[in-house]
Parts: structure tokens; C-alpha cells; sequence
């Protein structure tokens, strides 16, 4: 009896490990599309680098119906400053939509307010600046991924890039 109970969790245990497994997975890949499109929109400064470390968070709640993407680009190792963007994801006929609504460039300090800084205030106002900080906070507590510029760069066929700096087509006049 008692050895039929220990099986129950060691399986319970795997399949927890394995969802866990999963999501960071899934979580990997799709940190991996929008760095993409930050790239393909020339979001991203220039580096000689050959890789670049990123940091994300999935926010569900903020914008009720969709999924909103905060990415962080961490440009130099010491990782006290960055660069924060906002994505707007959209599935559309098999292939995902990463839209860019926002972007600006912070230091971490002691001496701002709640933590973060910014070089110029982000676009939105208050309500879209500390939606930024606090997204910023819980992304410094997770693990960071180390992507190459070769494989950011390599054109995914299931993503569409979409920014707020992309022409706008006119006004058809009646």
C-alpha cells in the first residue's frame, strides 16, 4: 500500500516537472519571436555582440481579451540598465501577430522611484509607466535567456511583425 502511494507521487511529480518543462518552453519560444520582430523592426541598438540577453513577461490581466508581451533587452552583462517593450499578441490564421506599442530605455537605481528610472518618460503616461516598472521588477526575478543574432534574426514564416513606427496607409478620399 505504502509503495503504491510513493508511485502516485513520483508520477505526480514527473507530470508536474514536465508541464513546468513545458511552459518555460513555450515561454522561450515566443520571447524568441518577439526578439525577432524587435530586430526586424530595428527596435533593437546596435551591437557587436553576437548574442543578446532578454528577460519577458506574459501579462493577461491588464488588457482583458488580450495578451500583452513586456520584453526587456539587456545590453551590457551588469544588466543595470536595458531597454523595455511593450507587445500586443494576436493569433491570426496559424500565425502569430507581435505588435510593438512601446519602447523606452531605464536604468535600475536605488535612488528612483520604486527602483527604476527612465532616460525619457515612456509614451502612455502614468498608468502605462508603472505597468512598465512593475514588469521590469518581476522580469529582474526570473531567469534571463542568451539568444545569438544569427537565430533572431532568421526569418520565422508563423510570425508577423507589427510596430507603431510602421507607415500608416492614407485616407482614401470619398
Amino acid at each position: 500500500m505504502r509503495t503504491s502511494a510513493m508511485k502516485c507521487v513520483l508520477i505526480g511529480m514527473v507530470i508536474c516537472l514536465s508541464c513546468a518543462a513545458h511552459a518555460q518552453d513555450q515561454g522561450q519560444e515566443l520571447l524568441h519571436r518577439a526578439a525577432h520582430c524587435l530586430a526586424a523592426k530595428d527596435f533593437l541598438p546596435p551591437s557587436k555582440a553576437a548574442k543578446r540577453t532578454f528577460g519577458s513577461l506574459l501579462d493577461e490581466k491588464s488588457y482583458p481579451g488580450k495578451k500583452m508581451l513586456y520584453v526587456v533587452d539587456y545590453p551590457n552583462p551588469s544588466r543595470a540598465d536595458g531597454f523595455v517593450f511593450t507587445l500586443f499578441l494576436t493569433d491570426h490564421d496559424g500565425r502569430q501577430d507581435f505588435n510593438i506599442q512601446n519602447n523606452a530605455r531605464f536604468a535600475l537605481s536605488k535612488d528612483a522611484d520604486e527602483g527604476v528610472s527612465f532616460a525619457t518618460p515612456p509614451l502612455g503616461g502614468t498608468w502605462t509607466r508603472e505597468h512598465l516598472v512593475s514588469a521590469i521588477k518581476q522580469i529582474e526575478k526570473q531567469p534571463k535567456v542568451t539568444l545569438s543574432m544569427k537565430n533572431m534574426l532568421a526569418v520565422d514564416s508563423s510570425v508577423s511583425c507589427e510596430a507603431y513606427t510602421d507607415p500608416q496607409p492614407k485616407p482614401t478620399a470619398k
